[in-house]
């Protein structure tokens, strides 16, 4: 049995959680906060009509923006709460309530392989440790082999970038480029956050 991500198990604890991260979000929206700077970035490196996943999509705030940039957007995220909030919010991609760890897109209708898998939102943080590889794997199966990863989050989670580093090359994952923010800025020893862009070896 998959063990449940720490996102669930807070949600488990606290059942109003999702319920408030959506709303925080609009709130940030309707007051002019730029929320969409990672899907920014993904629009830059995807030629127009790429096929994209926005892996643990959220309440769809990337996956949203891409779809109107003229993508080909499939969203997932473990919540369903989360993904109900994305169909309200940012109709056009298809909104699909799975496990990460548990990713298989061809069992619900959709065969072709990914050109770009945008993983934002500090999602891999919100793993189960158990489940890290897994996650990372299957990320890698649903990629074109020439296809590129781009997975963000911050330093002290619980999982060290090394470790991040370590897992996604023995799912099959190498870094291109590796940022410390989603505007391009080179990452260093000291970065408190990683963009790391991959491609399959």
């Amino acid at each position: 049995m998959t063990e449940p991500s720490l996102w669930m198990q807070q949600v488990a604890d606290d059942p109003q959680h999702s319920h408030w991260y959506v709303e925080r979000f609009r709130k940030l929206e309707r007051e002019g906060t730029d929320v969409y700077g990672e899907a920014r970035l993904i629009d830059a490196m995807a030629a127009r009509g790429s096929h994209i996943l926005d892996a643990g999509c959220g309440s769809g705030r990337t996956g949203g923006y891409l779809h109107r940039a003229g993508h080909r957007v499939v969203g997932v995220d473990v919540d369903p709460v989360l993904i109900a909030a994305a169909e309200e919010d940012h109709p056009g991609p298809r909104w699909i309530v799975q496990d990460l760890a548990e990713l298989d897109l061809p069992a619900v209708g959709i065969d072709e392989p990914f050109d770009l898998i945008v993983s934002a939102g500090n999602v891999m943080a919100f793993l189960a440790p158990s489940t890290r590889g897994t996650v990372l794997s299957r990320v890698r199966a649903h990629l074109r082999d020439d296809g590129r990863a781009v997975i963000g989050f911050g330093a002290g989670r619980g999982y060290t970038f090394d470790e991040f580093l370590d897992v996604a090359g023995t799912a099959g994952l190498k870094p291109d480029v590796l940022l410390s923010t989603w505007d391009v800025r080179p990452f260093i020893d000291d970065s408190e956050f990683l963009v790391a862009v991959l491609r399959p070896e």
